[in-house]
């Protein structure tokens, strides 16, 4: 699976301790299936962009800038798919398969991803109907991107 590219390109910054330790264990197990570098964007404040629309658009133009032309671009919204860990194994197994080695999930900020992103997506893949924190939702997608991998694998998964 070395063959592999992801990108989880995230609005925010990464603050407390205990995220970024979450964030880079799930990093370091998932290096030997694949090449897996999280990037991450400025949130916009309400005050400087003057409406919830207007921090969507300016976030989207930066994460627009980190997204290669090759990518399978997957962004999580809560009105996608739910998928399974079987199924995100599937996606990673199907991207192998086929001729885009790349995928990029987005994880939006606070209010949300702007239309013309979310049209630009090939996924919309949900976590579920529960709301989670942006720096939580990064770690799940993380966890759940390194079943899918062990699954893949038939690998036993460590717990």
């Amino acid at each position: 699976m070395s063959s592999l590219k992801i990108d989880i390109i995230a609005v925010g910054k990464l603050k407390e301790p205990f995220w970024v330790a979450a964030c880079a264990e799930y990093l370091k197990r998932m290096s030997s299936y694949a090449n897996v570098q999280v990037k991450e964007v400025d949130d916009v404040s309400l005050q400087r962009a003057s409406s919830p629309e207007r921090v969507c658009e300016l976030e989207a133009a930066s994460i627009c800038k980190l997204l290669a032309s090759s990518t399978r671009l997957v962004v999580l919204d809560r009105e996608g798919k739910t998928f399974s860990s079987e199924d995100i194994a599937a996606l990673l197994e199907n991207q192998l398969d086929g001729s885009e080695h790349h995928l990029s999930f987005v994880i939006g900020g606070s209010h949300g991803l702007a239309p013309e992103l979310l049209k630009q997506a090939k996924l919309r893949l949900s976590l579920g109907a529960i709301t989670l924190p942006h720096n939580l939702a990064r770690v799940v997608l993380l966890e759940q991107l390194y079943r899918g991998f062990k699954i893949v694998r038939n690998e036993p998964y460590h717990k």
